[in-house]
């Protein structure tokens, strides 16, 4: 699993490289992950401090720093 949850943390990674920040549903759209497996990976990117997380609302915005 592991592997896995390093895996769809480099393709988010990619997708916000690619489009910018976004929301997390747009961003689990466009990378097509299940809610557990994309918040897997943000919280990947969180703890290696590649990424900003912010709330406005009820909305969650990710991008990278």
């Amino acid at each position: 699993m592991k592997n896995q949850i390093g895996t769809d943390a480099g393709k988010v990674w990619k997708t916000l490289e690619a489009k910018g920040g976004m929301t997390t549903g747009a961003l689990k759209k466009a990378v097509g992950l299940t809610p557990f497996a994309l918040y897997a990976a943000i919280g990947w990117l969180a703890r290696e401090d590649n990424i900003v997380v912010s709330r406005t609302g009820n909305q969650i915005k990710v991008a990278l720093k």
